[in-house]
């Protein structure tokens, strides 16, 4: 299994052992677009891996802060009682980038800028970019894919 983002296009590709795509899903990337830097709000391109796989058998829409439920789970009325925050919903596949100086180590690290592939509240519109650089998810669509893949699956961003 292989996972492709483009930001081009925002879609999440699914690709099986035989390579053939067996699963598209609609996404939401970056507001800045792409880009590597810490504190950039962007997108990272380049090949990553699924490091951890974080919320297994949490409801959907269960909220997450600093990766552990918070025991709240997401809705319209919820959500607009707590503006403002930035919500991680559901599942998290936290991503740890493959290339040394480009999406690895010092000022550049996927991993500790917390990337994650997440869900978001059914208000949020798919196709369209506008998170702080994660990859955001119909919370349906993130648990199919998180029962999908493992830790250690490669993900490829391309802009």
């Amino acid at each position: 299994m292989r996972i492709e983002i483009d930001l081009g296009s925002q879609t999440l590709a699914l690709f099986g052992a035989d390579d053939a795509c067996i699963r598209r899903y609609s996404v939401l990337t970056a507001a800045r677009g792409a880009g590597e830097l810490n504190g950039s709000l962007c997108t990272p391109r380049g090949r990553h891996r699924i490091r951890a796989r974080i919320g297994a058998g949490a409801p959907e829409g269960a909220v997450f802060r600093g990766r552990r439920p918070t025991g709240e789970r997401w809705s319209r009325d919820f959500a607009a009682a707590h503006p403002g925050r930035d919500w991680v919903l559901t599942r998290i596949l936290w991503l740890c980038g493959e290339e040394s100086g480009r999406n690895r180590g010092g000022d550049v690290d996927s991993m500790r800028r917390f990337i994650y592939i997440h869900g978001t509240g059914d208000d949020q519109p798919m196709g369209v970019p506008r998170s702080h650089g994660c990859i955001r998810m119909r919370n349906r669509d993130l648990i199919e894919l998180f029962e999908l893949v493992a830790a250690g699956t490669i993900v490829d961003i391309r802009a």
